[in-house]
């Protein structure tokens, strides 16, 4: 092995391909060396490191994967349009010659939002002066078994007026203050401080949260955000969008059989959801995907799922 002076001078020249780096030395200094044969994907290409001698071929978020990245995000994208595991099954066997079972469908259901998520959840959001939070109730199954009961669970949400855009979301256990704190904290984070207005229901637990998570500015003597309180019941109004929001929710979950015991599976499938709204699908009020308004810099082509795992995998890297 080269020393780094020594191994500078002999190699100058860095990597031109995908501003890859060796997995085992984390060297820059690599080329082609042929490719990996596979038999639903084709040829892969394989790349070796000029200083450590290893090879490897670059994950782009299917590696090790037996299905093609088009029939994977096919699925994904079906599911999240509200076809179950077992119909994407059946419609997979009129146009793939090797058919897919629904459990390897479900296991791509959990996967991929989990690894999309790490890198949307770190965008910076261009909001709008209102953000409203809500919350929905489901019930989790604690088991597959029906005699074990029932857990109550909640899906915390969050919702830009101006660009449509589900800014935090969460689901949780039970809604506690530390559950709404964490929800306010993302929107904080990824607003920058943008919003000047936070729109919840009548629900006590708020009526401190918001007003300590955003603070206070002793200059000005006042807090930093404005908490608008509306009830419904007293007929002071309606929290519309991101009631519209819930609406598009449910359709999609209304048909689950309940998560069966697994909260880590209901996250990651809740995850989906709030990738699919904010990403994939346009939205009727602002006629484009709330992205698009939100994050303006980002630009998706027309199979989004594909482009936002590669990008997933080339932020994590």
């Amino acid at each position: 092995m080269y020393g780094q002076a020594q191994f500078n001078s002999k190699y100058r020249n860095k990597n031109r391909y995908k501003n890859l780096s060796c997995p085992n030395c984390n060297s820059e200094y690599i080329k082609k060396r042929g490719f990996r044969q596979t038999q639903n994907r084709g040829k892969i290409q394989r790349y070796s490191c000029k200083n450590c001698k290893y090879r490897f071929t670059y994950d782009d978020g299917f590696f090790r994967m037996r299905n093609d990245p088009q029939k994977i995000t096919l699925c994904l994208d079906l599911f999240y349009r509200g076809i179950s595991t077992r119909k994407i099954q059946e419609h997979l066997q009129a146009f793939y010659p090797e058919n897919t079972s629904w459990v390897s469908i479900y296991s791509w259901v959990i996967k991929y939002p989990r690894i999309i998520s790490k890198f949307t959840d770190r965008l910076e959001v261009k909001t709008g002066s209102e953000i409203q939070v809500d919350e929905l109730e489901y019930h989790r199954r604690k088991s597959h078994k029906r005699k074990l009961g029932v857990d109550k669970n909640w899906f915390i949400d969050s919702i830009d007026t101006e660009t449509r855009f589900m800014v935090a979301s969460e689901y949780v256990k039970a809604r506690e203050r530390r559950e709404i704190r964490g929800i306010l904290k993302k929107i904080k984070e990824k607003s920058e401080n943008q919003a000047k207005v936070v729109t919840t229901d009548a629900h006590p637990i708020y009526e401190n949260v918001v007003k300590k998570v955003f603070g206070y500015d002793k200059h000005n003597r006042k807090y930093n955000i404005i908490h608008n309180v509306v009830n419904a019941f007293q007929g002071e109004g309606f929290n519309h969008p991101i009631e519209r929001l819930h609406n598009s929710v449910r359709h999609r979950t209304k048909t689950f059989r309940g998560f069966h015991g697994s909260i880590d599976s209901a996250k990651a499938i809740m995850k989906g959801i709030e990738i699919y709204y904010n990403f994939i699908t346009k939205h009727q009020a602002i006629n484009c995907c709330p992205y698009e308004l939100a994050v303006p810099e980002l630009k998706l082509g027309v199979n989004k799922w594909l482009e936002l795992i590669r990008l997933s995998k080339t932020f994590n890297c």
